[in-house]
């Protein structure tokens, strides 16, 4: 049975009308990130007509949050304003195409992240985008956490659950990395008090996971790694150098300005605090070289062998980098 079938028979199914007169077409395929898949598709007939995307969790065992919850935390920040497509199906049944996976309404503009540099250089907008994550973002951490998912479960203190996760990280390491043990000293000797209030935050928005059209910011994707925790990690998250694509001068990924985002965060209801900010920045650089490693020995260990996932390990010595430059600034 081709996917296409076997994603109509299912869709037939959970939206209670008959297979016969109703059609799913895919149209396309692409990766989403290291870790999933979209399938671009046209639906004819039914209770929602029109292009969907399905996207699709290769095997369980990578799983962050099951599709279903990440499917209840888009829907919970669409309720509250933040651009998020619809999700008009859940599936956790890995027969019907290799894998649990949602749809949701496709929405056009750019996601490559170089073509999307591109385009808002073009049509002079980049201020406006990162305005719009900043709006976003109050949004976003407005929320009330009781709100959220259970799978989304607070740690009790989230700068203690990051820097025991960086710590952990680093010792499962293939090899020694002395810049990574030296940053995680500092983080320990310059840590921040635990935050006041805890909130949902996305802890991926970042240039890729976002789409862009020339009127600016569409939707913001990818909630697999939606927790409750501290809001000042999205911030720092999204400035992250290896978002910036070569706009260097451009700290929100290659977007616009620091200062753009605080202003347009505090605006639409958030609390900025610089020095929270700044050692966020250093732990989440920090994360991502730990993270890239963990993904390189995915690969090497034949848990997830893909050529991304294999790249990955050439760009921990850029986070090594990267983290010292930014203790240095601190």
């Amino acid at each position: 049975m081709s996917e296409s079938t076997a994603l109509r028979d299912w869709l037939a199914a959970e939206w209670h009308v008959e297979p016969a007169g109703f059609e799913v077409r895919i149209t396309g395929q692409s990766t989403a990130g290291a870790r999933r898949r979209n399938l671009t598709l046209e639906i004819d007939g039914g209770p929602h007509p029109g292009r969907f995307v399905a996207t699709v969790l290769p095997t369980a065992d990578i799983a962050i949050l099951s599709m279903a919850d990440e499917a209840a935390v888009r829907m919970l920040a669409r309720e509250h304003g933040v651009p998020v497509p619809e999700v008009v199906a859940v599936c956790l049944d890995e027969s019907v195409l290799g894998g649990q996976f949602f749809v949701s309404e496709f929405l056009d503009g750019e996601t490559i992240p170089r073509r999307l540099l591109r385009l808002v250089a073009d049509a002079g907008i980049g201020t406006h985008v990162v305005e719009q994550l900043g709006d976003a973002f109050g949004r976003l951490h407005a929320i009330d956490p009781a709100a959220a998912p259970a799978a989304l479960a607070a740690p009790v203190a989230p700068v203690a659950a990051a820097l025991d996760g960086v710590t952990a990280a680093i010792g499962q390491l293939l090899q020694p990395e002395p810049a990574f043990s030296y940053v995680l000293r500092w983080l320990r000797q310059h840590r921040p008090d635990e935050p006041s209030t805890r909130r949902v935050v996305h802890a991926d928005v970042r240039t890729g996971n976002i789409i862009v059209d020339r009127t600016g910011l569409r939707s913001i994707l990818d909630w697999e790694t939606s927790k409750i925790g501290d809001p000042i990690e999205d911030l720092a998250w999204v400035c992250t150098r290896m978002w910036r694509f070569g706009e260097d001068h451009l700290a929100v990924g290659g977007l616009g300005t620091v200062d753009t985002l605080r202003d347009a965060y505090v605006g639409a209801g958030g609390t900025w605090d610089e020095e929270r900010f700044r050692w966020w920045r250093v732990l989440v650089t920090m994360r991502w070289g730990t993270g890239l490693a963990g993904q390189a020995a995915m690969h090497l260990d034949g848990r997830f062998s893909t050529v991304v996932m294999a790249a990955s390990g050439r760009r921990v010595a850029e986070m090594a980098y990267d983290a010292l430059m930014l203790v240095d600034q601190a």
